[in-house]
């Protein structure tokens, strides 16, 4: 047991920073985002011999992160807000990334997509899961991953009227 201990720590310790990074910019909440990773790694733990024997552990701890947001975000109480006022969005949260300076406005962007796109987006190309992977994780088919990827990139080329990305800008 001892070494089923330790191979869990090991590999929550090497992955937490990207596990926060993707619950953060699947949901685009810090806080929400602290909470489900929290839950993927209780759920996770619980399960650690059924899931180190897994052919892909990350595959599996992504789809496992996914499930829990999910559920977050089904509880009616998810919804409700306890304050006078909205405050502030916070304008740079800590990811692993802060030297990126577009990591706002690409936040920003994610945030006003769909959760399916932004899943796909996150897991497909922040994460560089495959396409099975991320098909795996999310729980659908590679076409709809394809579909939702397409949409999303066309989605977030929108919000950041980005035209380099298409091919059409300037080279």
């Amino acid at each position: 047991m001892v070494d089923a201990e330790r191979e869990f720590v090991e590999y929550v310790s090497a992955r937490l920073r990207s596990l926060h990074r993707t619950a953060f910019l699947m949901c685009g909440d810090a806080h929400l985002a602290d909470d489900v990773v929290q839950q993927t790694i209780t759920a996770l733990y619980v399960n650690w011999r059924r899931v180190s024997r897994a052919d892909n552990v990350d595959a599996y701890v992504h789809r496992m992160l996914v499930h829990k947001l999910v559920d977050e975000k089904r509880l009616s109480w998810a919804k409700v807000r306890l304050l006078g006022s909205m405050p502030e969005p916070e304008r740079s949260p800590v990811t692993p990334h802060d030297e990126v300076a577009e990591r706002d406005s690409l936040v920003a962007a994610l945030a006003h997509l769909p959760r399916g796109q932004r899943t796909v987006l996150v897991l497909r190309f922040l994460c560089d899961l495959s396409l099975a992977d991320t098909a795996a994780a999310m729980g659908c088919s590679e076409g709809n991953v394809k579909s939702q990827t397409a949409r999303a990139l066309a989605a977030v080329r929108q919000v950041l009227d980005v035209t380099e990305m298409s091919g059409r800008g300037p080279r």
